[in-house]
């Protein structure tokens, strides 16, 4: 390659582009092309493709480096729960003659390692999917003629032809074009199509937004053409820095999984010293070693939950059901829980908050503004009209909106420009038939828009104007219409269209258009002035003097357009901000425009820029960001530093997106949220969720199910661990005084008590709904345990009543049923039973920490009453069942011994009723006399 490809010192550029890149959009394109060594007209040639190949290799993006299935599964099978599960099977397996134990053990942990597992297969594909995007081909110029080659073998140098629909296949310098138009939204955050110019620009540190005359892989031509000189390919280009970005973002545990971890520990320890203490107190009493490693395994089993992984994949399997079918698809279980405790979401504009369909809103006519009602794309609204003023003759305006437009509106889908789709349904809503006047008036001729002067005019004769009889005669055209920037066609008028007719325009005229303007814009409206003329000239042959003929014009209105807010996402967010969350509006649009949105939605906070961002330094930036409601015209750095900022002090952040510009802020948040109809595949490669519908409030309903789901989670953890401490109490006690040989239940009767309880009642657990008022509480604290000082309190104290019942129903039976005092299995059975009942009604305790049983609450999950009706009847058939009783060394019982169980077991109930009271009547006194409006009531957030 000539030496001329390279970037040379003259301009103050390294060569080495990892190091500092050209800013190719500040050089002209004669220089880019000198640079690269190519020559616009001819292309590259043979020779020089294959160097530069041999160079830059393919143009694709880097392939993620993917991690065996034998190292995924080692990794999850090393997690501490899961290590300590192993533990356990393998000690109950050398020790115990029982086959039961370790069996179990090990199938929760095969089925808890093979859900993970496949979780993770899908959520590891986000360089895939930008790998994907660019696949396909593209028409270049090579040794003088034009070919279509694939993408992958673009080099930079390339000369690439771009038509309307075309996906652009590299970065590069635009070199010719004719009315081009790019959607970038997708990399920038730009709703709009941008208009492109080949003029060079001053300023060299501009972001991909701001550079008009450079065209970037994966955005799209929506108009015109052009043709462009590849600058970068691959990983070279912006997309590629985004990928780079996107692989250097490292995925953290979620909480819950650190959670998980930290109970796993709790409970590793607390075993080891339970079953020591047993251990050493049995060889003191003198049992044999056999036996006291019998117990010690039973006891440990019973003290470690092995249910807890088995029973949290299923509840958070439960819940990403429920989700999928509100429009939420999770590509991992913990996500949900991730989301049900954020504290700030961070959420991109466009297509989110936004319908991403360009709405006229307003028109400035006659010197007086009225609104327009309707939205997107349909033709169902009306422009308003105040009482106090006459209706107003749109005839001009809306002839100049529909004529002077390309798109096309068919069955409510726009093909075209979405600003001229706002202009196109605005004439529609004033009674014009677009159709018929665009054939009453066809188009001769036009100036296509130009950012330098920043208008569109097209020229039109009347069909029923007689063609001249001799066919070289010029053609004549009867108007021109102009549609652009007010400050532009400004410039060319001359006279402004009044309630009284055409007059000459003033002074005042021109004060009172900027005024409103200036009001339009305010309100984050963007701004576009109509404007046309009548004339009697003759067509000329050259755009010069055509565009010479747009002078002398007529204003006729100015229209105030938007990108209008979803009608669900002010709800949404209103109950995110009671729920103590705080939204966060970035996106790439301006400024003014994101503002506005964001005041409309009812987004508190600052407004800033990217460039303002630039100015702070991460540890300013840090104690700032949540003071920030919107970020506008930013980058994927600055939305990765925002999220980075956000989460500092422990913060859990959700950030939402679509767009290629979203996926490394996706990646680096705590759970990434993509939009399922808009969002690329690199934004759903990226995100933990995708949300099928669009819908922030979707987003907000899997906040109220996350919560709900962690509530479930804790819901199981407090019932299982009540169980395993009451165990403990149970073995230590008798293990002190000797009772019952110091092993009160055999070792299958632990077993028993473990599987009908940590079987269907825990699961029914899992599908409990979330309470009402879930949304009226304020996020965990990020750092919060499974077990706060409360929870552990309760657990110790409902221990301790199971533990005291069932050791004095062990002791005391003989006493009160003295006709059984000679069976030496009646105690023990009506103890295990009476501690059987204590997890019954200990089920109906932990479906509320607030919540009385005796409510309307406790009636809502038919499985819970299922499942206590199936471990009712479970035990009574090893109770009563002769076939059984061998097996269980259990004896039969009466109706009174029956009645005794449940009663005593009952206690545990009313002493958790009586600390649920006392916790009521401690939140009313905190919150004080019930709020009047029905914002705060518990209900209100049932349609989220």
């Amino acid at each position: 390659m000539s030496s001329r490809s390279r970037p040379s010192p003259a301009v103050g550029v390294s060569a080495e582009p990892a190091v500092k890149p050209v800013a190719w959009h500040t050089l002209s394109a004669t220089v880019v092309a000198t640079m690269l060594d190519v020559d616009p007209g001819a292309g590259l040639q043979d020779g020089s493709v294959e160097a530069r190949q041999e160079e830059y290799g393919p143009n694709v993006l880097a392939e993620p480096r993917r991690v065996p299935a034998w190292r995924k599964i080692i990794r999850l099978l090393a997690e501490k729960m899961t290590l300590v599960l192993v533990i356990a099977a393998v000690v109950s397996a050398v020790v115990s003659r029982e086959w039961e134990t370790p069996v179990v053990i090990l199938a929760v942990i095969i089925l808890n390692t093979a859900l993970n597992y496949l979780q993770e297969r899908r959520a590891e594909n986000s360089l895939q999917a930008l790998r994907t995007m660019s696949a396909g081909t593209a028409v270049v110029r090579r040794n003088g003629t034009e070919l279509e080659v694939p993408r992958s073998a673009l080099v930079p140098g390339d000369i690439v032809l771009l038509d309307a629909g075309d996906s652009i296949p590299a970065d590069g310098r635009i070199v010719e074009e004719s009315r081009l138009q790019v959607a970038e939204a997708t990399l920038t955050g730009e709703s709009e199509p941008v208009g492109k110019t080949t003029r060079a620009l001053t300023t060299a540190s501009l972001p991909p937004g701001d550079r008009d005359n450079m065209v970037f892989m994966n955005t799209e031509v929506t108009r015109g053409r052009a043709t462009m000189v590849v600058t970068a390919t691959g990983m070279r280009t912006e997309v590629g820095a985004i990928a780079a970005l996107l692989s250097e973002v490292k995925g953290e545990r979620t909480p819950l999984q650190k959670r998980i971890d930290q109970l796993a520990q709790m409970l590793t320890v607390v075993a080891l010293l339970v079953v020591s203490v047993v251990f050493v107190l049995g060889l003191i009493r003198g049992q044999s070693w056999s036996d006291l490693l019998i117990t010690a395994v039973s006891l440990a089993v019973a003290t470690i939950p092995e249910g807890l992984t088995a029973v949290v994949a299923f509840t958070l399997a439960m819940g990403a059901a429920r989700l999928a079918g509100r429009g939420a698809i999770l590509k991992q279980l913990s996500a949900v829980e991730t989301l049900g405790s954020v504290t700030h979401i961070a959420t991109d504009k466009t297509g989110t908050l936004t319908m991403n369909e360009m709405t006229a809103h307003r028109l400035h006519i006659h010197g007086h503004d009225f609104l327009v009602t309707g939205e997107g794309y349909a033709t169902d609204g009306k422009i308003l009209t105040p009482e106090d003023l006459p209706v107003p003759d749109l005839t001009e305006a809306l002839l100049a909106m529909a004529l002077c437009n390309d798109a096309v509106i068919r069955d409510g889908r726009l093909v075209g420009d979405p600003t001229e789709g706002a202009l196109l349904v605005l004439a529609e809503k004033g009674g014009l038939d677009v159709e018929a006047a665009r054939q009453a008036h066809p188009r001769v001729a036009e100036v296509p828009f130009d950012s330098e002067y920043k208008y569109m005019a097209t020229f039109h004769r009347l069909a029923s104007t007689t063609p001249n009889s001799n066919p070289s005669a010029p053609l004549t055209v009867d108007q021109c219409l102009a549609k652009g920037a007010p400050v532009a066609l400004m410039q060319l008028a001359d006279s402004v269209l009044t309630a009284q007719g055409i007059r000459p325009i003033t002074e005042e005229h021109r004060r009172r258009i900027h005024a409103a303007v200036q009001k339009l814009a305010g309100e984050g409206l963007r701004t576009l002035m109509i404007a046309g003329r009548r004339l009697d000239a003759v067509l000329p042959d050259d755009e010069k003097s055509l565009q010479a003929m747009v002078t002398g014009l007529t204003i006729y209105a100015i229209v105030g357009i938007v990108d209008p807010a979803r009608a669900e996402a002010a709800e949404a967010i209103a109950v995110a901000r009671r729920a103590g969350i705080q939204v966060h509006m970035i996106t790439g649009d301006h400024l003014i425009t994101a503002s506005a949105i964001a005041k409309n939605l009812g987004i508190p906070g600052d407004a800033a820029s990217g460039p303002d961002l630039d100015e702070l330094d991460d540890g300013e930036l840090g104690r700032r960001a949540a003071g920030y409601g919107v970020l506008a015209r930013v980058t994927p750095a600055h939305k990765i530093r925002m999220v980075k900022a956000l989460q500092q002090g422990g913060n859990i952040v959700a950030m939402t997106g679509d767009g290629v510009n979203d996926a490394p802020a996706l990646k680096q948040a705590d759970i990434g949220i993509a939009m399922g109809i808009t969002g690329t595949d690199v934004s759903k490669g990226a995100a933990n969720m995708i949300i099928t519908d669009d819908n922030f409030a979707t987003i907000v309903a899997a906040v109220r199910e996350g919560r709900g789901i962690y509530a479930n989670i804790l819901k199981f953890v407090r019932f299982q661990l009540t169980t395993a401490w009451g165990f403990v109490l149970i073995f230590l006690i008798a293990g002190i005084t000797g009772l019952a040989g110091g092993a009160p239940f055999t070792a299958l009767q632990i077993l028993w008590v473990n599987i009908i309880m940590d079987g269907p009642p825990a699961l029914a657990l899992g599908v409990d709904a979330a309470e009402p008022g879930t949304m009226l509480e304020q996020p965990r604290p990020a750092n919060e345990r499974l077990l706060t000082r409360g929870r552990l309190v309760r657990i110790l104290g409902l221990g301790i009543v199971m533990a005291a019942g069932t050791i004095a129903v062990l002791t005391l039976a003989p006493v009160v049923f003295p006709d059984r005092a000679d069976d030496a299995a009646f105690a023990s059975t009506l103890a295990f039973t009476t501690f059987v009942f204590y997890q019954v009604f200990n089920l109906l305790n932990v479906r509320s920490d607030t919540h009385s049983v005796f409510s309307i609450q406790t009636l809502t999950n038919r499985s819970i009453w299922v499942a206590l009706a199936a471990v009712i009847i479970l035990q009574i058939c090893v109770v009563q069942l002769q076939v059984l009783q061998g097996l269980f060394d259990t004896t039969e019982l009466t109706a009174s011994h029956w009645g005794l169980a449940v009663l005593v077991g009952s206690s545990a109930l009313w002493v958790d009723e009586i600390g649920k009271f006392l916790v009521r009547s401690q939140v009313r006194h905190r919150r004080g006399p019930a709020p009047s409006s029905s914002a705060r009531n518990p209900s209100s957030d049932h349609h989220i």
